[in-house]
């Protein structure tokens, strides 16, 4: 890692009682990358982001986030992040325009209305920005919760897995938010259990398993530990998610057709 980094972990450990959650954790986020922390439930991934967030302490190692460190400067760190929780913060009374405005309100930000526009326009929301949040769909409310995570500007953005419960259509939205965020030079620490988020989002990779971390690296580096599979020809089918984007509008109009030619020809056999 370079002195540059966005976050730097060194022997992290946690303990609740006689359960260890964390046990001398080692990691760096380069500044302006998109770093998966990649686990199943109970691997230790929340609790990395809650010390990383100063929400909770460690019990030993060091951890600095913008340059400043979690345990002796908590203030300067909360300054300079924003975290996003598994499930959205947004107000489902009031609309997607007042939730950014209450936001930059409450960060005493001088005119929010400018600040707002801005946001709903990045993410694509300005013509949902006076409807209810209670109406937007899962990706929009994802999408709202995340945009105002980054009112303020904050140099760290923590998403601790944003995509649970979301549509495979919703994912995609919040893929696109998650890129977005990084092309503006966000840095961020993803954590998530799907395989395909980190293979699609991040920069590099790390799997923690058991309180540890097991491997560190690029996705190229990762796949190279194993070796290559035999090669085959084996006629393509088209996935579940396949046919799903192209019926819903994700995919090709010729997508559709294929989709909708295969359907039918299964209907039609015995």
């Amino acid at each position: 890692m370079t002195t540059d980094a966005a976050i730097r972990v060194q022997g992290l450990e946690k303990s609740y009682g006689e359960l260890s959650v964390l046990r001398g954790v080692d990691f760096g986020v380069a500044t302006g990358s998109i770093f998966a922390l990649l686990g199943s439930n109970g691997a230790g991934k929340t609790t990395v982001v809650r010390i990383l967030a100063t929400l909770i302490g460690a019990d030993a190692g060091t951890a600095r986030v913008a340059g400043f460190d979690v345990a002796t400067q908590p203030g300067d760190v909360r300054e300079s992040i924003s975290l996003t929780g598994q499930f959205t913060a947004v107000d489902d009374v009031l609309t997607g325009r007042e939730n950014l405005e209450l936001v930059a309100r409450l960060r005493h930000l001088a005119d929010p209305g400018p600040v707002a526009d801005a946001l709903l326009a990045r993410f694509s929301l300005t013509d949902a920005a006076d409807r209810k949040v209670a109406t937007y769909s899962g990706g929009m409310r994802r999408r709202l919760d995340i945009a105002m995570s980054l009112i303020g500007d904050p140099s760290v953005v923590f998403l601790d897995e944003p995509t649970t419960g979301l549509d495979p259509q919703a994912r995609l939205e919040v893929w696109a938010a998650v890129r977005e965020l990084a092309a503006g030079g966000t840095s961020v620490l993803l954590t998530t259990q799907y395989l395909d988020e980190a293979e699609q989002l991040a920069d590099r990779i790390a799997i923690l398993h058991d309180g540890r971390i097991l491997v560190n690296g690029t996705l190229a580096e990762l796949k190279k530990l194993l070796p290559p599979a035999t090669v085959e020809y084996v006629e393509k089918q088209p996935t579940l998610e396949d046919v799903f984007l192209a019926l819903v509008g994700e995919g090709t109009d010729a997508d559709a057709e294929r989709a909708a030619a295969s359907a039918t020809t299964t209907r039609k056999q015995p």
